[in-house]
């Protein structure tokens, strides 16, 4: 097994692991984040909020690695220094998409700790702890429309390079730039409705939710394409 086909199968399993941590995170998530009493929801559900900032961190672990591991097959023969420019361009988006799940995680936690010394001070109808409360939601919603910004630029980047060199099907990434553009969209319907998870935003989520999905088990299943590799190896030498 050459090194190409076993980045593709890394890479295709990270995307996985990210994709499923992100959805068992949102139904943990909203369950904590429905009603009225935030704050002691919270409170009583610590394992549960615990859980969360677990699954936002292997998030932030998994989109670092795919950035890494396809990093070298995407500039492999890049023939101009425009295209060698966004393959490392790519992996800053994700690497900032990552601290952005950090970023996440802390607030997460910073949630916790605020809850827990809200139970303490008797649990006080209006106060500071309410507002803090809200912020700290308001900062993880921002990151995380922030994050998915960012990846949805990198989406961009990283389909029209793999639509160049061919090394997955054309369809697959011309699928992707079809979903990153309504994603990216999606993640701004935030600043209107402020509800991240509203019907129009899972709408807009699916096209590229389900090329990232396809496109994973593309890479376990059949890898990138070595012809497309060979190619622009052979053009290389013969220039």
């Amino acid at each position: 097994m050459n090194s190409n086909r076993k980045a593709a199968i890394i890479v295709g399993v990270l995307y996985i692991v990210a994709t499923v941590s992100g959805v068992l995170s949102l139904a943990p998530l909203a369950s904590l984040l429905d009603g009225p009493d935030i704050l002691t929801n919270i409170a009583e559900n610590e394992n549960k909020l615990i859980m969360v900032a677990f699954l936002y961190l292997i998030m932030a672990v998994a989109v670092a690695g795919v950035a890494f591991m396809i990093y070298p097959v995407l500039k492999q023969n890049t023939d101009t220094e425009i295209k060698e420019g966004l393959a490392l361009w790519y992996v800053g988006t994700r690497i900032t998409e990552s601290a952005t799940f950090v970023v996440g995680v802390l607030v997460t936690l910073s949630l916790l700790t605020l809850s827990q010394e809200f139970i303490k001070a008797g649990s006080p109808d209006a106060s500071y702890f309410q507002t803090g409360g809200t912020v700290l939601i308001a900062a993880s919603n921002y990151a995380w429309m922030l994050g998915q910004s960012v990846f949805c630029i990198g989406v961009l980047m990283l389909n029209y390079l793999l639509y160049l060199s061919r090394r997955v099907p054309r369809w697959l990434s011309g699928w992707g730039f079809i979903g990153a553009p309504l994603m990216l969209v999606a993640g701004f319907l935030l600043l209107v409705d402020g509800d991240p998870n509203s019907l129009l935003s899972t709408v807009l989520y699916a096209p590229l939710a389900l090329q990232e999905v396809v496109f994973a088990v593309w890479l376990i299943v059949k890898g990138f394409n070595p012809s497309a590799i060979d190619s622009r190896s052979a053009k290389g030498v013969e220039t």
